[in-house]
């Protein structure tokens, strides 16, 4: 996963690179740096 940190915030899904099940990703970052991040299973 790459995250651009020139996005204030962001919100996606995902398919695990491990086990392919959907994980929805958010972040946001100031100043290209992550402030908060969130990932979560979707099944």
């Amino acid at each position: 996963m790459v995250l651009d940190l020139s996005v204030s915030v962001q919100s996606y899904v995902e398919d695990c690179e491990v086990c392919c099940n959907p994980v929805a990703l958010a972040y946001s970052a100031l100043d290209d740096r992550v402030l908060t991040f969130e990932a979560r299973e979707l099944c």
